[in-house]
């Protein structure tokens, strides 16, 4: 008989298809993070699920100096919740080199603990400004962690080089994506579009990973029965 790891739920081969797709719950409250994490992973034979789905979550404090200690925290936080799941965590954020690396771990809450987006990004170009930062030079840092069911650690990693525009400018993405300008482009992430940041961006890199270590897993689980 083939063995099949925890959280795969074989072949129904009289209907066709799968009787359950694996679960994978992303340890994010972020709706725009997770709906691009979602879409990213939708080739998958996976059932995701976000965090901000159960009841009584609220997301653990982020005490670690580096975006991988951040995600590990967030990770084994859900998986304590989800033990029979896959989880997947990230942490991210933006790095100025001539700021001493910030925001970095601190993106999200530059600004204050319950920062919105316009406010970390106004923060950042208001430092820069007062800072006099000529080298603009910038990049976003992606660190995910992929828990498995029986506790698997799996760690990748994305990065995106660019740099921080004068002002802000477009429409979509999140975060500081109206700031940003990748490499080899002239316009901001915002500007871009989500289809552009989802083929350059530093958490698409990560997810490709991701998605090519889970695609082996499953396609040699699915050989195997």
């Amino acid at each position: 008989m083939t063995e099949h790891p925890p959280g795969y739920l074989p072949e129904n081969r009289s209907g066709g298809g799968l009787e359950a797709w694996p679960q994978i719950w992303i340890a994010t409250t972020n709706k725009d993070k997770f709906k691009e994490i979602k879409e990213l992973l939708k080739s998958l034979p996976l059932d995701v699920h976000g965090a901000s789905e159960l009841p009584h979550y609220t997301a653990p404090e982020e005490i670690g100096n580096t975006f991988l200690e951040n995600a590990r925290i967030k990770a084994r936080f859900l998986k304590a919740m989800k033990p029979e799941a896959w989880v997947l965590a990230d942490d991210s954020g933006l790095e100025v080199p001539a700021m001493r690396n910030l925001p970095g771990v601190h993106s999200a809450r530059y600004a204050g603990p319950r920062a919105r987006d316009i406010e970390n990004t106004t923060k950042l170009l208001h430092q820069m400004g007062i800072q006099k930062i000529a080298d603009r030079t910038a990049r976003f840092v992606c660190v995910m962690v992929l828990l498995g069911p029986t506790g698997q650690d799996q760690v990748f990693e994305g990065i995106l080089k660019g740099l921080v525009a004068g002002q802000m400018k477009g429409k979509t993405g999140f975060g500081y994506d109206p700031v940003f300008i990748p490499e080899g482009h002239t316009q901001t992430l915002a500007e871009l579009g989500m289809a552009v940041k989802n083929r350059l961006s530093h958490r698409a890199q990560a997810l490709r990973m991701v998605r090519t270590y889970l695609e082996g897993i499953l396609q040699g689980v699915v050989a195997g029965v």
